[in-house]
């Protein structure tokens, strides 16, 4: 994340001080000052203590007893508000910092999503940011509480690690951003199911390209988010601004587990609500699990029924020319077969190693 260059002065004065100094150059008092500007006296004193701001009506007053436009008295009066803003700014930044200390901000930086920083202010200035949050009071309301539920509308309060949690989802949404999709099309998604099968079954190189094409078409963001350290979900789906979105993370990013939350998350699109959100491999409070079976189901009937895989079972053939001759007949990848048969300790993990694959995330289609 690039720094933007900007510049805040150590120290801004109040411009009664400047005021100040105008009277005396003009060796006028503060009650002929009050009068020709016509201005109460206890205003033009507060303003010279810096108790009081100049506004734009006073601007143009004082512009025609001092001489001085009244632009440079507006403008003087906004660099001190915003000068006195800051500096009250970098108090909610110091209390933000046991916040900050919270969430992987080595792994995170190591992804990229953040600049690498030393300073324990200029690390809780930078969370916030990455949040788009004024202070961390608001990552619990946001996250938690569920002020906000029209956005977020699950709490994150249960989990183990809420905050890497929130983090990755996070960048999620910052991803998202970048890539523009068509209009949603629900016929599109379910014409191009077979599409996605059969790339599932020859897991081509450019495998995540040319799945990201193929949603952006159909009105659907695809991206991949890197795990982050002691976070083991899966993925999410949810909707933002009108548009679905599928976040797959790398954790366990083998082939037979990415095909089966693959199409999970696919199923969460098709059957669910717009106002879902559905994380996978965690655990929190307000997960529907009428609805997490519903999408097993689906993904199950597309990567290998169940009926299918009691047929595989039944022939008790598990020769490596049996699980590619039952590959090509059920129209799957054998590390699917070969999946399924572990979970039942059929084949041992030695045997399951030869069949399972790295899947390759490339880079987002933008």
């Amino acid at each position: 994340m690039a720094k933007q260059n900007q510049y805040f002065p150590s120290i801004v004065f109040h411009p009664g001080e400047t005021l100040a100094e105008k009277l005396y150059e003009m060796d006028m008092g503060l009650n002929e000052f009050a009068l020709r500007s016509g201005k109460p006296e206890k205003t033009i004193i507060a303003i010279l203590r810096g108790q009081s701001s100049i506004t734009p009506d006073m601007a143009v007053q004082f512009e025609d007893v001092t001489k001085i436009p009244a632009n440079f008295w507006l403008n003087h009066q906004r660099s001190y508000d915003e000068f006195v803003a800051r500096k009250k700014h970098l108090r909610v930044i110091e209390a933000a910092v046991p916040w900050a200390q919270k969430f992987p901000y080595t792994s995170m930086v190591n992804h990229g999503w953040l600049s690498a920083e030393e300073d324990p202010a200029a690390i809780a200035k930078a969370m916030l940011a990455f949040f788009s949050f004024s202070n961390h009071m608001v990552w619990e309301k946001y996250y938690v509480k569920r002020l906000l539920k029209v956005t977020f509308r699950i709490s994150l309060e249960q989990m183990s690690d809420p905050y890497a949690i929130s983090a990755w989802l996070r960048q999620g949404e910052l991803q998202a951003a970048a890539c523009a999709s068509k209009v949603y099309s629900p016929k599109k998604l379910r014409d191009v199911l077979p599409k996605l099968k059969s790339l599932m079954c020859t897991n081509p190189p450019d495998l995540f390209t040319q799945l990201q094409a193929i949603f952006l078409r159909a009105g659907i963001t695809l991206i991949h988010t890197p795990s982050l350290e002691n976070v083991p979900i899966l993925g999410a789906t949810r909707w933002l601004h009108q548009v679905p979105l599928i976040q797959l993370a790398s954790y366990y990013a083998r082939n037979d587990v990415f095909w089966f939350t693959f199409f999970h998350e696919l199923g969460h699109i098709l059957y669910h609500g717009k106002k879902d959100i559905f994380l996978e491999q965690v655990t929190y409070a307000d997960i529907d699990q009428m609805k997490e079976d519903e999408a097993d189901a689906f993904a199950t009937s597309w990567i290998l029924s169940d009926a299918d895989e009691s047929a595989i079972i039944e022939m008790a053939d598990f020769s490596h020319a049996s699980i590619a001759a039952c590959a090509e007949k059920y129209n799957t990848h054998p590390a699917i077969i070969v999946g399924r048969l572990q979970q039942k300790k059929l084949v041992s993990d030695a045997f399951a190693s030869k069949y399972i694959q790295a899947i390759r995330f490339r880079q987002e289609v933008k």
